[in-house]
């Protein structure tokens, strides 16, 4: 078993804002070998998200970066290959955080267990897994939507945000999503059933936008970052609440930013409309797994929550495809299949 290879994916470089495939290196190592008590998992799907660039440094947070030559951390949906683990048996499909590589060891401490016949297996990187708990817990401990309010929802063709638009129909909300481009707000209308779409990139955007709401905002899932939430102040209504997922817009950016200094206008709202914004930890919250399943699996088996999925073909992939997040050409979650 341990003369097999494992390949992995490690940071070769740190990016210097958009991640390239030279700030990879795909490495080959032999094939771990469980002590008693673990288990070989061989991952068959890797999830590919914003939080893996966060990490690889010079980025636009606080989150501790990983050294050059670490294994790239990421979420997976692995096979039990090998066990001297009581609680794991050979052919279990679990969800770990083995990152990007084909084989791991696990204690067992990190796994979850999925039943790939209740739901297709990418799901459980989706919208049933830390992508979808993250919009859950956004719009359930974060902030508490009332029923027939208003919800906008930024970045709402990518994994979070669409998540985001489910949960709030599920919810008996209504969801306005925001994207770039028509052909994003088309998936919004026709594939994800919000009940108005956004695009931010066109040039009546702020047309658009105030068509969308015209009883004003009630309720924000933030996934873009300041230029969003800019557009959205006027029309927030009082008592607004904002639940902060994500600033993608800002993630690889390393200086200052441009335009004009928008802070004095928001503050200014949060005094005068009583705004709540709240930005929140999706790890904090993993307690509440079970809890979040409940409510959205069944709609996922029944079709009443729908999702979208970017899947990629093959490890090796991944340091090319990875960069395509950043620019626009991912609609909904990514993920490379690697088994």
């Amino acid at each position: 078993m341990s003369k097999r290879v494992n390949r992995r994916i490690v940071l070769a470089a740190r990016p210097q804002g958009d991640p390239r495939p030279g700030d990879f290196e795909v490495v080959e190592r032999p094939v771990p070998v469980p002590a008693r008590g673990q288990v070989l998992l061989r991952n068959v799907l890797v999830s590919l998200d914003p939080y893996n660039r966060i990490i690889m440094g010079n980025a636009n947070s606080d989150q501790p970066a990983l050294d050059i030559g670490d294994l790239v951390f990421g979420f997976t949906i692995a096979v039990v290959e090998a066990s001297e683990h009581p609680a794991f048996a050979v052919g279990d499909h679990v969800a770990s955080t083995s990152g990007w590589q084909e084989y791991a060891v696990s204690d067992g401490s990190d796994l979850r267990p999925v039943d790939p016949r209740s739901a297709p297996l990418t799901a459980n990187l989706g919208i049933l897994g830390m992508t979808g708990l993250t919009a859950w817990v956004g719009l359930t401990r974060i902030v508490t939507p009332k029923p027939g309010g208003t919800l906008v929802v930024t970045a709402a063709a990518g994994a979070v945000g669409s998540a985001a638009t489910q949960i709030g129909k599920l919810r008996g909300l209504r969801v306005v999503g925001v994207a770039g481009g028509p052909e994003k707000s088309r998936h919004l209308l026709e594939d994800l059933g919000v009940d108005a779409a956004v695009d931010h990139r066109a040039p009546d955007f702020p047309e658009q936008l105030a068509r969308a709401v015209p009883d004003g905002i009630d309720t924000v899932y933030e996934n873009v970052g300041a230029p969003m939430v800019a557009a959205l102040l006027p029309h927030l209504n009082p008592g607004a609440r904002l639940a902060v997922g994500g600033v993608m817009a800002q993630i690889t950016r390393t200086g200052g930013f441009e335009g004009p200094d928008r802070l004095p206008d928001l503050m200014r709202a949060v005094l005068y409309k009583d705004l709540t914004v709240r930005g929140f930890s999706v790890p904090d919250h993993v307690d509440a797994y079970p809890e979040f399943l409940a409510e959205v699996a069944p709609a996922v088996a029944s079709g009443e929550a729908r999702y979208a999925e970017h899947v990629v073909e093959g490890l090796e992939t991944i340091p090319f495809a990875f960069q395509d997040m950043f620019h626009g050409r991912v609609t909904g979650k990514m993920i490379a299949r690697i088994g």
